[in-house]
């Protein structure tokens, strides 16, 4: 299943690296840029949300949260989030449910692991529509972040 614009996004529960449970429908009535990635500590990872950090006063000016999702436990996110000072939610879809219900899974991964969710970006708005959808089949693109920013101007 593809999710694309104009979609309602699934709404999740999940538990952050804070162990706050967090709601994507908690959200509404601001942006959200929902970033799934394949794990913490690799590089292309590391590169693509600390790109989020340091231009987090961009995405904050044009009324957006980012919330940042992998498979990872919430202990290893939040050594993760703590290294790289990520000043947004990391949370994790252990149980691989909201990555599959965003079409950004990967069945089988590097080195064999199965079931690893897929680098993606999704821009969802104030009423939990989905305005932007990438999905990257290659683990080492990152999403078009340019798009993702003209698509919140436009919102």
């Amino acid at each position: 299943m593809s999710l694309k614009v104009g979609d309602q996004a699934p709404d999740f529960k999940l538990f952050s690296s804070d162990k706050q449970e967090v709601n994507l429908s908690d959200y509404r009535g601001k942006n959200v840029v929902v970033l799934f990635f394949p794990m913490a500590f690799t590089g292309v990872c590391t590169a693509e949300l600390c790109q989020m950090r340091d231009d987090i006063a961009t995405y904050s000016n044009l009324n957006a949260e980012i919330l940042g999702i992998s498979v990872d436990s919430i202990f290893t996110l939040g050594k993760f989030k703590e290294e790289q000072k990520l000043p947004f939610p990391l949370l994790s879809d252990f149980n691989k449910e909201i990555s599959q219900a965003y079409g950004s899974f990967y069945e089988t991964f590097v080195f064999g692991m199965q079931g690893v969710s897929k680098r993606s970006a999704f821009v969802v708005d104030k009423d939990g529509v989905i305005q932007y959808a990438e999905v990257l089949e290659k683990a080492s693109d990152v999403p078009n972040f340019d798009a993702v920013k003209t698509t919140l101007e436009s919102l």
